[in-house]
């Protein structure tokens, strides 16, 4: 029998305190538990977004716009209004994506962070595990909401320009915010409470408290993810950033006047160095987000290894996976843009590393509250 084992087993361990703490259905296990399997299921997507999607449709965008150029400078506003109207639909389709896989993972992140603060919300048990729920509705009813706008559209809607998908995607927004606002006005009543009892406003909590070698080395690990974050957002804004925002018009208005001009050579080269121009905009953007996003994660996971209920060899192994994940997506999205599908394969297999990481920690902490409701006589 192993050391968790034993500690699970000894009464007079420290187990059957956070039995109390981490009880079923208790907010903080519904909050870790759902914030972890939004943050997967919105990486997940993500993946799976930019492995079969995201590539097949910037070319697709690239040749329509390229046949709106040959359109214009043909005289056919007919054929150039469909193609214009092509480009709208792809960078729907896209946009639906990337605004369901990040909003997964933030609500994910605020799900951690809600966790955490649970022992300082003055409220009731039982209103705390309403909030919990109410916000894990709304923070899964959003994505979905968005992720089928595009496929949904104004089908069957009451309204004239908002559709079925965009109203339960609002509806999980407020219910997001109404339990965000809830849990905030408990935080304020928590420490307003211990300030007028003149107690701690740190309550004593074990999460706040582990320093084993996978908490340090994730929270040292996410704060220079998030450093390097930084770092590299400023580096682009001061040397890049404006120039191809300067760029960006510069070519947009190549391609129309010498559309209009029917000077197809240069306005065709302007749509490809436009096309390049876009390229290089939005890996930069990726890298720089995905990178603060790791560190955030990395650093909110760490909190969270008590919970994990498996060896520290184990542990140690996840941590590492997590952290090496993390840097190599970012590091290969800026690659992109020079090795082309080659650089986006390796992100990939940096994502499926982070989530292959997460997915573990969200099994030891499932093993877990397994041996606490053992250890509490909970079938």
């Amino acid at each position: 029998m192993n050391a968790p084992d034993n500690a699970i087993n000894d009464p007079s361990s420290a187990v059957l305190q956070q039995a109390a703490d981490f009880a079923p259905l208790s907010p903080r296990r519904m909050l870790v538990i759902g914030g972890i399997a939004l943050i997967l299921a919105g990486m997940i997507l993500g993946d799976i977004f930019a492995a079969f999607i995201l590539h097949p449709n910037a070319g697709r965008i690239g040749a329509a716009l390229g046949s709106a150029t040959q359109a214009v400078a043909a005289g056919d506003p007919q054929t150039a209004g469909a193609a214009f109207a092509k480009i709208g639909g792809r960078l729907e389709n896209r946009g639906t994506k990337v605004d369901a896989h990040a909003h997964m993972i933030s609500f994910g992140y605020l799900a951690l962070l809600l966790a955490l603060l649970q022992p300082l919300v003055a409220f009731t048990e039982q209103r705390k595990k309403f909030l919990a729920q109410l916000f894990l509705l709304g923070a899964t009813l959003l994505p979905i909401g968005v992720f089928l706008i595009h496929y949904v559209g104004l089908k069957w809607s009451p309204l004239e320009s908002i559709g079925w998908a965009s109203i339960f995607a609002d509806l999980g927004g407020a219910f997001v915010l109404l339990a965000c606002l809830a849990e905030l006005f408990g935080l304020w009543r928590g420490v307003r409470l211990r300030v007028s009892q003149r107690s701690p406003i740190t309550a004593a909590d074990e999460l706040l408290t582990d320093r084993s070698w996978s908490s340090r080395v994730l929270l040292s690990g996410g704060t220079l993810l998030i450093l390097l974050g930084f770092l590299h957002g400023s580096y682009y804004a001061a040397a890049s950033l404006y120039r191809n925002e300067t760029r960006d018009s510069e070519l947009l208005t190549a391609m129309t006047v010498n559309a209009a001009g029917k000077n197809l050579a240069v306005a065709n080269l302007a749509v490809l160095d436009y096309g390049q121009l876009q390229g290089a905009k939005a890996v930069n953007i990726a890298a720089h987000s995905h990178v603060i996003e790791f560190g955030i994660l990395a650093i909110l996971v760490a909190f969270f290894q008590p919970y994990v209920f498996l060896e520290e060899k184990w542990k140690k192994i996840w941590a590492v996976m997590l952290l090496a994940g993390s840097l190599a997506l970012p590091l290969f999205v800026l690659m992109e843009f020079r090795w082309g599908l080659l650089a986006g394969g390796l992100a990939d297999m940096g994502g499926l590393l982070v989530i292959c990481a997460l997915f573990a920690m969200l099994v030891g902490i499932w093993r877990h509250t397994g041996k606490l409701d053992a250890a509490g006589g909970n079938s």
